[in-house]
């Protein structure tokens, strides 16, 4: 604690009394090095680091990215193996997925904190083992945002998340001038997960599109993720597709209904490469760039299709 913080009748005897007042500021200090970090996480708990934590394992990709991008990469020891961004997290030990999770192969990285969904089936099992745990999920920016700050938090750096998040955000608003003026306000369907769910207004993905002034088809009130099938798409008629070209991805036409559709009769829809795309549904510090793909998808329309009514 900075000395002009402390009450005046401590800094007196601070002054005046030297060898006293050293053992009382080292017990301060020890005071505080006792509390440690508390961290609230999305179990409604509130974990407790006693020091910054330096040896992390992550089990979600977004969590990954966020920590590389607050320049604390180094501090990885272990991820699951959808992590892959950056480039050099690919050369770290795998633990498996958020489904599928090593306990054992976690445990003998010895971790001070791992990374992991609220819902991973390994909390309780680390936790036994006295492996600190912080389990944060995200749905929408707000989510985005408070995960940033919550994991600087728990390497040290307070503030350092929110700054993250502020700078995305400009770059989001960025992105929302370069969308061209026919583009906006325009119907977009944004598929997920090979054509078994979609992305609504009331998820990150949903607030994305919002940011860049276009309109979701899918109602937040189905809930963030809803598993919709391709017959919810006909009927909503969107302007636009967005899917991705994973493998087992159908193809656009050939799902029931589709080809009947105007966007998809005046080539207006994109099909995003897996590794575009990855950038897009990840709730991380990437939103810029997912952002950007979605410019790069209106901008792709705009060259083959018919003209916009």
């Amino acid at each position: 604690m900075p000395l002009h913080r402390l009450p005046a009748l401590l800094r007196l005897s601070l002054i005046d009394r030297p060898c006293a007042s050293l053992c009382l500021l080292l017990w301060l200090l020890a005071g505080a090095a006792q509390a440690g970090i508390r961290i609230a996480d999305d179990r409604q708990q509130t974990v407790e680091l006693p020091r910054p934590a330096m040896r992390i394992v992550s089990l979600q990709p977004s969590l990954t990215e966020t920590l590389c991008a607050l320049d604390a990469c180094d501090r990885l020891v272990g991820v699951d193996r959808h992590s892959n961004w950056p480039e050099s997290v690919r050369q770290l030990p795998q633990v498996g997925s958020l489904a599928d999770a090593n306990v054992e192969r976690i445990i003998a990285l010895r971790p001070d904190l791992v990374l992991l969904r609220p819902r991973n089936r390994v909390v309780e099992r680390l936790e036994s083992l006295g492996i600190k745990v912080l389990a944060l999920d995200a749905k929408t920016h707000a989510d985005m945002r408070r995960n940033m700050e919550a994991v600087a938090q728990a390497i040290g750096k307070p503030g350092a998340g929110e700054a993250l998040w502020q700078r995305t955000d400009v770059r989001l608003n960025a992105a929302r001038a370069r969308v061209p003026a026919a583009w906006q306000g325009r119907r977009v369907y944004f598929e997920l997960h090979g054509g078994s769910a979609a992305a609504s207004e009331a998820s990150f993905i949903g607030e994305t599109l919002a940011r860049l002034g276009l309109r979701n088809v899918v109602p937040g009130s189905l809930g963030a993720f809803p598993k919709l099938g391709p017959e919810y798409a006909v009927r909503a008629e969107p302007d636009l597709l967005i899917t991705n070209e994973g493998r087992g991805t159908p193809p656009i036409a050939s799902r029931p209904g589709w080809s009947t559709m105007g966007a998809v009769q005046r080539g207006r829809f994109c099909r995003i490469t897996e590794s575009h795309f990855d950038v897009m549904v990840r709730p991380g510090p990437r939103m810029d760039e997912a952002a950007q793909e979605i410019l790069d998808c209106l901008a792709s329309v705009d060259r083959r299709s018919t003209a916009l009514p």
